[in-house]
């Protein structure tokens, strides 16, 4: 478009000169000539006889050629008339010469592709979770179709952790387990899903933790979840061992090792035979953490979607949790009441943590979801029903959350 501009500015003062005549049969003739030619040259380039090169060459020298020709016949043309032949030679010149100089430029210094990928990427649009989840049905389709590919079960068991389908993921965690050498990060996302569907880091999750951790003892996550199950049991000498090593991985004063220093002290606290004073000190150590960042509870209200109202009886039991965005999806706070409370008021903060390892205000951004659960239990079930906010950062106020999707 600005090369046609640019040609358009130039050309349209000499083709519309109020001095311009019709060129005489000769020069008619020449043109026509300068023309066949022209256009046998760009007919060579498209079959690939001459290079872009070669043709911009001849061109100017036909050019050249039809100025000569044109001037040697100006003696028998009036003065206008030799001015408006002069006016189209010029013109000719810029429309052939100006397009293919600026390809030309282009092609040697521009980069088409980049072109090409920004619509690409201005086209994508953000992904509905009907699309998420048929993604991640034709992944499973996929995997019962071929299952010894090991890496394709591990994604799909991330998926259904990231969808808190626990079940789902620890049989794939499973399947991914059978086909490939023992990994502690396959191991700590196994033992973390598991965890998560039985609400505890006790049995099974623990021993898959002492494996991970046996193949690889600074493994971050394995450290954190031992630390976590230790304080479950209240073994606080064992969580804080764990959490000074998981301290040894980051720098002084990074903010990762001041939130294990704080959790370190909430253990010694207790370790002291003062529970109570153990836990008013974490919940102010808490409050001040959260002012100091400007406040990480997040409030908001639940209401149901009218479509599903006939779908949900007082007496179920409904569950409101952050998660993070990105990380461990065992969630940071969660709150519980009933179906007969809607619409619900709810307060998410550092003292509703299910362990002092993962709370709001350690979280960059979560993710709220509200789920009417007809069983009770924290584990999704097909026929529940649920709604989810988008990303928020820990502080955010009013967040509405409309319960309108069912389980599958």
């Amino acid at each position: 478009m600005l090369v046609a501009a640019a040609v358009a500015a130039l050309v349209w003062p000499l083709l519309s000169s109020r001095t311009a005549r019709a060129p005489a049969a000769d020069d008619g003739a020449t043109t026509s000539v300068y023309r066949d030619q022209k256009r046998q040259l760009d007919d060579e380039l498209e079959a690939g006889a001459i290079t872009r090169a070669e043709r911009d060459r001849q061109l100017d020298e036909l050019a050249a050629r039809l100025g000569a020709e044109l001037d040697a016949s100006a003696g028998t043309q009036s003065a206008p008339q030799r001015s408006t032949r002069a006016s189209y030679v010029t013109a000719l010149a810029l429309v052939a010469v100006i397009p293919v100089t600026a390809l030309l430029l282009y092609a040697t210094f521009g980069n088409p592709a980049l072109l090409q990928r920004q619509a690409q990427s201005d086209e994508r649009a953000p992904m509905s979770h009907e699309q998420i989840e048929a993604m991640v049905e034709k992944l499973a389709t996929r995997m019962k179709e071929r299952p010894e590919d090991p890496a394709g079960w591990r994604l799909l068991a991330r998926a259904y952790t990231a969808m808190a389908r626990y079940p789902d993921a620890v049989a794939a965690f499973i399947e991914a387990a059978k086909r490939s050498p023992e990994d502690a990060s396959l191991l700590a996302d196994w033992a973390d899903a598991l965890a998560m569907q039985k609400q505890s880091l006790q049995g099974e999750p623990l021993r898959l933790v002492e494996r991970a951790l046996a193949l690889d003892p600074n493994h971050p996550k394995a450290l954190s979840l031992a630390a976590s199950a230790a304080l479950e049991r209240k073994d606080y000498d064992a969580a804080i061992a764990q959490w000074r090593r998981l301290k040894m991985q980051f720098p002084p004063g990074d903010a990762e090792a001041t939130e294990i220093d704080a959790m370190i002290a909430e253990a010694e606290a207790a370790k002291r035979g003062a529970p109570a004073a153990a836990v008013a000190d974490g919940a102010a150590r808490r409050e001040t953490s959260a002012a100091t960042a400007g406040g990480a509870a997040i409030t908001g209200s639940v209401t149901l979607d009218p479509k599903l109202r006939d779908r949900a009886a007082a007496n179920d039991t409904l569950f409101v949790f952050a998660r993070a965005v990105d990380g461990p999806r065992m969630p940071l706070a969660v709150a519980r009441a009933t179906a007969s409370a809607l619409p619900y008021a709810f307060r998410l903060d550092d003292s509703m943590a299910m362990t002092p390892a993962a709370r709001i205000s350690t979280a960059g951004e979560v993710i709220v979801e509200a789920r009417l659960s007809k069983t009770g239990g924290a584990t999704p079930t097909s026929g529940d029903l649920r709604g989810t906010s988008g990303p928020v950062k820990p502080g955010t106020r009013d967040v509405l959350i409309v319960i309108n999707d069912v389980v599958p």
